[in-house]
């Protein structure tokens, strides 16, 4: 590029030189691709598939391209006893007798002993307990907190999961962590408000008892500093009928993502599977009453319009998919059978439903621009190889999940290796549709723009 005091030459053009600036911005304007908010708002539909209980070494750890199972080192693999000694052999899984009982300490491939339609015991994933698990980074005492010992350290195939083909097709992520330390209620909560909910002057019966330095004592679903950690049941319908009142969690006055989309005018929905009969007093037998987060809050209580209008039956998801309905936000929670929950479900079972779903979306009229997240609660206690960032000491996240993006606008074949977290789905909501944050985690959330072709 040459130029004198009146003219630049660029290539065989002469052009004005007061005239370079605004040439110059639009030849970065043009290159630039870091920064995709204008096309974002292509997205119409945010469709959020809420899965349970599976680390993402579990069910990922063998898919090409990603950080898996070859990946881990002898140091985050081996398990420590009590002593700090690793074990000679795993410790024994309790309640099956499927498994052998001197499984190397090492991962071990679940499918051959028990195959990935039956149900397996459930795997220990408490607000504490993983903590402990994860020891400051280590990730070697998944074995050692937990009531199903070994089994912690087991994985499926990644070949045979029904999900693998959307795997392969769309975005996987293989660096996104639960937001919150422990189960499921504490991580609905998360992806709701990207907060935990309180209980003042909770029972004493309910609230955990620590050492001076902070180690667990007696366990509880309430911390001694007021904040509700694990499996409780809210105030308002449908909580189980053998719940005593005064362990109900009173109703949440804080902000959740419902109340930003509501105040833009966006349409939302939670969708759960068994809802309808939850709410007329017949659950399904495996209805989860802690895992309908919005039920916990005083804009959704009994009787409110709100709770009405946005809290539904799976049933008209699938519905509204077929129809091109659906609203600009949907979360779907399936009932327990299809959610993937080791005890009650199974990986099978759950992810054969999920790819319906899936399929009801994209064939769907609203296909065209929808965006589908489908992602984990929370890792159910199975060992993965990553450490967790560190972001919040008290909160969180912890360990990996498997998350899949699904979409148009989707990288194809693609493995995000970007570092995110449940509440990144937060953040890109906030973005689409220009939401206030609800506090500084989702604020500085990283949105999950990466995975996708803006």
């Amino acid at each position: 590029m040459k130029s004198n005091s009146r003219y630049l030459k660029i290539g065989a053009l002469l052009v004005p030189a007061i005239g370079i600036v605004a040439i110059s911005a639009a030849f970065i304007s043009c290159k630039n691709k870091s920064n995709p908010t204008p096309d974002i708002n292509k997205v119409g539909h945010v469709v959020v598939i809420y899965l349970e209980n599976h680390s993402f070494d579990n069910l990922y750890g063998q898919f090409a391209g990603a950080n898996g199972l070859s990946n881990a080192t002898a140091s985050n693999i081996t398990q420590l006893d009590a002593n700090g000694k690793a074990y000679t052999t795993l410790p024994a899984i309790p309640g099956s007798s499927a498994f052998p009982t001197n499984l190397p300490n090492n991962y071990f491939n679940i499918d051959q002993y028990v195959p990935s339609g039956t149900e397996t015991p459930d795997v220990l994933h408490r607000y504490y307990q993983e903590q402990m698990q994860i020891d400051g980074g280590k990730m070697d005492k998944f074995a050692l907190y937990n009531n199903t010992a070994g089994l912690t350290m087991g994985y499926y195939k990644t070949s045979l999961l029904p999900l693998l083909g959307m795997a392969q097709k769309y975005t996987l992520c293989d660096n996104f962590f639960h937001s919150a330390f422990g189960g499921s209620f504490l991580n609905h909560q998360w992806l709701i408000a990207a907060a935990s909910p309180v209980f003042p002057n909770a029972p004493v019966s309910m609230v955990a008892k620590l050492d001076g330095a902070g180690n667990v004592i007696t366990d509880g679903a309430v911390t001694p500093d007021g904040f509700v950690v694990n499996t409780s049941y809210t105030v308002n319908a449908p909580h189980p009928a053998s719940a005593k009142p005064e362990t109900l969690v009173p109703n949440q006055t804080s902000a959740t993502i419902g109340d930003r989309l509501n105040d833009k005018n966006v349409s939302w929905v939670w969708y759960s599977g068994g809802w309808d009969n939850a709410l007329a007093g017949k659950p399904d037998a495996n209805f989860q009453f802690h895992h309908q987060p919005f039920a916990f809050f005083k804009n959704y209580a009994d009787g409110t319009q709100l709770k009405k209008d946005h809290l539904k039956d799976e049933t008209e998801f699938i519905a509204a998919a077929k129809a091109g309905t659906l609203p600009s936000v949907s979360f779907v929670k399936p009932l327990g059978d299809f959610n993937e929950h080791p005890g009650y479900s199974t990986v099978l079972a759950g992810e054969n439903h999920t790819v319906e779903l899936i399929n009801n979306v994209l064939n769907g009229p609203n296909g065209k621009d929808a965006v589908i997240i489908i992602t984990y609660d929370e890792n159910g206690g199975f060992w993965d190889h990553v450490a967790p960032p560190v972001i919040d000491k008290k909160w969180g996240p912890g360990t990996r999940v498997p998350t899949l993006i699904i979409s148009p606008f989707a990288k194809k074949g693609y493995v995000d290796h970007t570092q995110y977290e449940t509440i990144s789905i937060l953040s890109f909501i906030e973005k689409r549709w220009s939401l206030q944050p609800l506090n500084d985690r989702d604020k500085n959330a990283n949105a999950m723009l990466n995975a996708f072709e803006f």
